[in-house]
């Protein structure tokens, strides 16, 4: 699994994100990553995007939600949002400790707001 990044997010803007949970069919071993693009007009053009990348890899994906990610990255903030229609709200505050992983430097913040 360590092949594949935790994090796929654009450098910058508001943008559509998901929390998608890896495992290898039948393993018992899991891990989270999150994806984000301004791109997506839904959350699930997103998601479309990661299954079939993934599923070469060997992973089966679940989305486990979305909502929105505000990435500033001249002030190196980064606020996790909002839900997705279609996959309900993720879990955010995991959302946050991934993205901590890879923008150690960055405030980052999440809260249940719709904007």
């Amino acid at each position: 699994m360590a092949a594949v990044r935790d994090v796929e997010i654009d450098p910058d803007g508001t943008f559509k994100y998901i929390l998608v949970r890896l495992q290898r069919p039948g393993g018992e071993e899991q891990r989270h990553i999150v994806r984000g693009t301004k791109a997506a007009e839904f959350h699930n053009h997103i998601f479309e995007k990661v299954n079939p990348e993934m599923e070469k890899l060997g992973y089966e994906c679940k989305c486990l939600g979305g909502g929105k990610i505000d990435h500033n990255s001249k002030d190196k903030k980064i606020r996790v949002f909002g839900l997705s229609t279609g996959y309900g709200k993720a879990d955010h505050s995991v959302t946050v400790e991934i993205l901590k992983k890879v923008y150690t430097d960055y405030e980052i913040t999440w809260s249940d707001d719709k904007k």
